[in-house]
């Protein structure tokens, strides 16, 4: 039996990268972009995750809503807004809802640079 490793924010943006490009998954490209947008989501909380344990430790027992907030007392204002923001986006993007069209492409690929640069910021 083999042992999986825990997810790293690195790993989840490239899986979000493979889900996109069609490589990992054979399913619908709704399929694939609600995929993406859920390890984007996982690996922006995995990072605020780093950063609100580092400055706060034992936070990481606490609810992801309030991450984010607390995330505007350890971070530029700026910054923590642009994570609550996309957080919520990526939300509405993972879920499948009848009446609602899924993300786009498009609209992914922009999320997937706006985590990547989230990223950077927090993490330096």
């Amino acid at each position: 039996m083999t042992t999986r490793s825990p997810a790293t924010v690195e790993g989840l943006l490239l899986t979000a990268d493979q889900l996109l490009d069609g490589e990992l998954a054979d399913a619908t490209n709704a399929g694939r972009h609600r995929g993406a947008c859920l390890a984007l989501r996982t690996a922006l909380e995995l990072c605020v995750n780093q950063v609100l344990e580092t400055a706060v430790p034992g936070s990481s027992r606490t609810t992801g809503r309030a991450k984010l907030l607390l995330l505007h007392s350890f971070t530029p204002t700026e910054t923590a807004r642009r994570a609550k923001a996309l957080w919520a986006q990526l939300s509405l993007g993972c879920h499948y809802h009848l009446y609602e069209l899924g993300p786009t492409f498009g609209q992914v690929r922009a999320w997937r640079a706006e985590v990547d640069a989230l990223v950077q910021e927090l993490v330096h």
